[in-house]
């Protein structure tokens, strides 16, 4: 009896540990390879900016300013996206 009772102890472990490995795998995946650390640190600091410039916007009901993160949102993109194209070449 309590040999079964192992297995399948034995069995839940090993499916975390798949699980695991595949979400490794998946946000491996969806990352950009960059050669250049210094430009992969420039990417995340925008992301991270981009991230914060977002719930500005969506806590901010001045028009001015909306208008304003707007822009600086679609600045952050434009440089992110610059980035990413050049680590690609």
């Amino acid at each position: 009896m309590g040999d079964s009772g192992e297995g399948l102890i034995d069995n839940e472990g090993k499916i975390q540990e798949r699980m695991e490995e595949l979400q490794r795998n998946r946000s491996e995946s969806r990352k950009p390879v960059i050669d250049n650390p210094e430009q992969l640190r420039q990417i995340e600091s925008l992301q991270l900016a981009r991230k914060e410039m977002t719930r500005q916007l969506e806590n901010t009901t001045q028009q001015a300013r909306r208008t304003q993160l707007v822009a600086a949102i679609a600045d952050i993109d434009r440089r992110i996206t610059q980035l990413q194209t050049a680590s690609s070449k």
